[in-house]
């Protein structure tokens, strides 16, 4: 069908719909401080729910873009969040952002590199959109990671503080790094400052070393000395943020920044995406990717969740307007008919968060829809040009 092919008018068409959707249906998300609610399936603030610093940011940065773009309403709700990344989510003792706050106003313990790159992507976003109070909030966020998630001698972010800045967890791992490059892209892209670029390309250059010795499969967790963990977290393989074994997705994702970074990076990132694909998608062909494999590429979890196929639909797109080759505008296209028969929810708005292999709706591990970071995201990369953050490429 032509809505599934890109470049066509009907897909251009068909992803605004679906952007237009996201948008009335994240609306309720801001509580009284604006820190954001989870949401349920039908759009609902759950809000017995804790209300997340990553959720927040990602609000933020989704309606700053939509009010870049001229969307009503847009603005307003980006302020809301951000007010909430400045007041009840902020820890004015201790400095930096709490993991969230319970339901009746209480922190959450510790403080996550993971969190505290989305507020500086969220921050970013808002000053390009000109909301009050983004640059202050950026200036604080910036002054913060660099002071406690840098490491400047490893070229790579630690990630993982308790709640007073105190101690520090041996843990390291590529998932706060790789938000930490989607931001540092932000920030440069934002402001001006060619560092946070360098450090991207710093990180970039570890996950590609990492990624080709091990068969373009890249590890997640590593200990202190940045020695790969190869079994971490076996017996909880469906953790939402710390699997065991590799992501397809991450790797989907990882291949989309390598380039975004840089053009130079069009042969690993194709092999990444290649090797997240074979993994992830094509082991049974029933669509959606897989959500973890282990070392041999063999599926793990097999739940389909919303974020992996939002990202595959992302870099498919972009590869193939880097590469020519048609293989990934086939592949953008069988994306978006699973999409549309499997995780569009026709009836409730949204996207479908995780389905299991054959396309059945499970909420074991993400119940509800409480983003549309993601999904959004997955409207606006495949028609904007590569080597530009999003909020930076809208304007342009």
């Amino acid at each position: 069908m032509d809505k599934y092919r890109l470049d066509s008018l009907e897909n251009k068409r068909f992803l605004e719909e679906i952007r237009n959707n996201l948008l009335r249906f994240g609306e309720r998300f801001a509580s009284p401080t604006g820190a954001s609610y989870y949401l349920g399936a039908d759009g609902t603030p759950i809000k017995d729910n804790p209300r997340e610093t990553w959720i927040t940011s990602r609000m933020v940065h989704v309606y700053s873009i939509a009010a870049i773009m001229g969307v009503k309403g847009a603005k307003e709700l980006a302020k809301k969040g951000l007010n909430g990344l400045c007041t009840e989510l902020h820890d004015k003792k201790n400095g930096g952002w709490y993991a969230g706050v319970s339901a009746d106003g209480s922190p959450l313990e510790d403080k996550q590199c993971y969190a505290h790159a989305f507020v500086l992507l969220a921050a970013s976003s808002a000053l390009l959109a000109g909301i009050d109070g983004a640059k202050e909030l950026l200036d604080q966020a910036k002054a913060v990671y660099d002071k406690y998630f840098w490491d400047e001698n490893a070229g790579l972010a630690r990630d993982t503080w308790n709640t007073e800045f105190t101690k520090c967890s041996s843990y390291r791992g590529l998932n706060a790094n790789m938000h930490s490059v989607e931001a540092f892209l932000a920030v440069a892209d934002a402001t001006g400052d060619e560092e946070y670029r360098s450090r991207a390309g710093r990180i970039i250059k570890h996950v590609l070393q990492w990624a080709e010795a091990n068969n373009w499969r890249i590890p997640e967790h590593f200990s202190e000395d940045w020695k790969p963990m190869l079994d971490y977290n076996k017996e909880y393989p469906e953790d939402r943020f710390k699997p065991f074994g590799s992501t397809p997705g991450h790797g989907i994702e990882w291949a989309r920044l390598v380039v975004q970074y840089s053009e130079g990076n069009l042969d690993a990132a194709m092999k990444l995406f290649d090797r997240a694909v074979l993994d992830g998608w094509k082991w049974d062909n029933k669509g959606g990717f897989a959500y973890t494999a282990d070392w041999n590429g063999k599926p793990v979890v097999k739940d389909r969740y919303h974020w992996t196929l939002a990202e595959g639909i992302n870099t498919a797109a972009v590869l193939y307007r880097l590469s020519g080759k048609h293989e990934y505008s086939s592949f953008y296209s069988e994306e978006m008919e699973y999409l549309d028969k499997k995780v569009l929810d026709h009836d409730k708005g949204s996207w479908f968060h995780q389905l299991d292999e054959d396309g059945h709706v499970r909420t074991n591990v993400w119940p509800g829809k409480p983003d549309l970071y993601h999904a959004f995201q997955a409207t606006l990369i495949p028609y904007l040009p590569n080597g530009v953050s999003i909020a930076k490429a809208v304007i342009d």
